[in-house]
């Protein structure tokens, strides 16, 4: 089985690659510290097993398996027992280990991968981003009783303000007597994220991303941990 190791330990990664080269039944491909890494390789090559650390900087192991289409079986390494449930919810997680590993319980691990099969029904992400594009290409605001038109193209992103919201465009910003509830839904939603619980993204103007945050035009918005995933499964990674 091809198998890839992410683990943002040094040491960790050593011990794992170690572990599978002494299994003649594994082949270690790539190792990565850092989980975009990971999804951007996996975005060309496919393997059979992942060993997956759970704890990583700014984006975690669950982060991972819900960011990637159709994952591969999984193996959860990590020094924390606390997420064995939770990882269980998971089909394509076929085993949970504690470091330190032990030969043996390495080897049980491979064994439970080499007898589970694992299911390729699309993610609950990946089923609600194939929901049907909406035709309309703009929406009406009212400002000083007048209707004004704005494209969804030129929305770089919505801002909650109280009980108003700070809808930024190209070229002008403008604040509506509106929830970032009630304008979320009016928003295509192939073309608009929800980000953080104060922000609606258009994905199409994002520039840059760092840690946990998105630079559109010259405004940093920040990105929730919990909304993270989505966003990287928008992403067309190279």
């Amino acid at each position: 089985m091809n198998c890839i190791v992410i683990d943002d330990e040094e040491m960790a990664r050593a011990i794992m690659g170690q572990l599978i080269e002494n299994n003649p039944k594994l082949k270690l491909v790539q190792s990565f510290s850092d989980a975009i890494q990971a999804i951007k390789y996996l975005n060309q090559n496919q393997v059979d097993l992942i060993f997956l650390d759970i704890h990583m900087p700014a984006f975690t192991g669950f982060d991972f398996i819900q960011t990637i289409k159709n994952p591969p079986k999984v193996v959860l390494v990590t020094s924390d027992k606390n997420f064995a449930i939770e990882a269980f919810e998971y089909e394509c997680i076929v085993d949970y280990l504690v470091k330190p590993i032990t030969e043996d319980r390495f080897q049980k691990a491979i064994h439970k991968a080499e007898s589970t099969t694992v299911s390729t029904v699309p993610s609950p992400i990946e089923t609600k981003n194939a929901e049907p594009q909406d035709t309309v290409n703009e929406f009406y605001i009212n400002i000083d009783r007048r209707l004004i038109k704005i494209e969804f193209a030129s929305v770089n992103f919505v801002e909650a303000k109280g009980d108003y919201s700070q809808i930024k465009t190209d070229g002008k910003n403008y604040l509506v007597h509106s929830t970032l509830k009630k304008i979320e839904e009016k928003l295509p939603k192939d073309l608009f994220l929800k980000v953080h619980r104060s922000y609606i993204i258009n994905t199409k103007k994002i520039i840059d991303i760092e840690d946990n945050s998105v630079l559109i035009a010259k405004d940093v918005i920040p990105v929730s941990r919990s909304n993270k995933a989505e966003l990287m499964n928008r992403l067309n990674l190279l």
